[in-house]
């Protein structure tokens, strides 16, 4: 099977991505999804395998090029950026400039190694916002850096849960995505960012990121409100009379299955049960909050707009257990996952064989 070359970034080595890239590395369907490889600190990646194996860990293979890479359950194939900040002295679980700075780094050569088609999707392990602002990197966050290094000015984060319930039958199981109309922003900034193309653009964004994850069908969308109760009709706010419904109305008429605005209490119930494929939120806590209630280790971030393909796991660092041997890494296979299914549909195949 031509398993499609993912690029796993390393993030934050203070936090939990080297342990649980050691922790996927022994898991069979790492292997039966993709063609797996590391972008990160040799020396880090040993350690992580020196806390989370015993004596017959696979053995780290230093590889300048992703066409190096020959992975396998016994080998890892790690590149390290010959121009990446040097993390030998960072401490675990700190807020450290130079981790901050090698994520950035890890992250820019794995998106070109993408663009120029060298390997098929990158799936990022987290890093943390305030060493990247430490180390001198003037974005928020993996989206930010993403859609800059990419050129695609319009572009949103979406969360996926893979698992969502079926409303009909709960022994089955559909996806549930979550795009953002704003993101790292102060809440009082969040109204002057919501007009009707912002929404509009994210809802054609949502069926657009949603197709490959719905075997092509076209997907159904919840457009979440901004104030209590939907405004109740102008009561508490008018943006849903004003900006959010007009975006509703607008890409209705361009042929989307589209409704809302909808209250945000009953929504993500509805959502979570399976009437809808995606929502669309206002703001970052409010489709976050939800996703990460009942799927913290199962969900997936997926940028949407770019011409790469990327996923993500969708929990932080997690300073506090950090090199701890305990962090989980469902969220890390869930993120490989969806990357591969989702280059096996652009490529017009079927999902992967071990994709359930």
């Amino acid at each position: 099977m031509d398993r499609p070359r993912v690029a796993l970034t390393m993030g934050d080595v203070a936090g939990v991505g080297p342990e649980l890239i050691a922790a996927a590395w022994g898991r069979p369907e790492l292997h039966a999804l993709c063609a797996p490889m590391v972008v990160g600190s040799v020396e880090v990646l040993r350690r992580a395998m020196a806390l989370r194996s015993d004596d017959g860990s696979p053995s780290i293979r230093p590889i300048a090029s992703p066409e190096e890479a020959d992975p396998s359950p016994g080998l890892i194939p790690c590149l390290e950026p010959p121009n990446a900040a040097d993390v030998s002295a960072v401490e675990p679980r700190t807020v450290d400039a130079h981790a901050g700075r090698a994520a950035h780094d890890y992250l820019v050569h794995a998106i070109d190694m993408a663009l120029a088609e060298r390997v098929d999707a990158i799936a990022t392990l987290p890093l943390n916002k305030e060493a990247l602002r430490l180390g001198g990197v003037p974005h928020p966050g993996h989206t930010e850096i993403l859609a800059e290094r990419c050129g695609t000015p319009d572009h949103a984060m979406m969360l996926y849960l893979p698992t969502a319930r079926h409303k009909d039958d709960p022994r089955k199981r559909q996806g549930l995505g979550v795009v953002h109309v704003t993101l790292h922003m102060a809440l009082r900034d969040v109204f002057a960012a919501i007009t009707v193309e912002s929404v509009a653009a994210k809802i054609r964004l949502a069926d657009r990121a949603l197709r490959p994850l719905t075997a092509g069908r076209r997907p159904r969308i919840a457009v979440a409100s901004l104030n209590p109760h939907a405004g109740e009709h102008g009561l508490f706010g008018d943006e849903e009379i004003t900006t959010i419904g007009p975006a509703v109305d607008l890409t209705r008429a361009e042929g989307f299955h589209v409704s809302g605005p909808f209250p945000n209490d009953t929504l993500f119930r509805d959502a979570l049960t399976g009437t809808y494929d995606a929502v669309v939120a206002m703001y970052h806590d409010q489709g976050h909050i939800a996703l990460k209630t009942v799927g913290f280790w199962e969900g997936v971030n997926v940028t949407l707009g770019l011409p790469i393909v990327r996923t993500s796991v969708a929990h932080g660092t997690a300073f506090d257990i950090a090199w701890g041997a305990i962090a989980d890494p469902s969220s890390l296979l869930q993120a490989v996952r969806v990357a591969a299914l989702m280059v096996d549909r652009n490529r017009g195949r079927g999902p992967a064989s071990s994709e359930g």
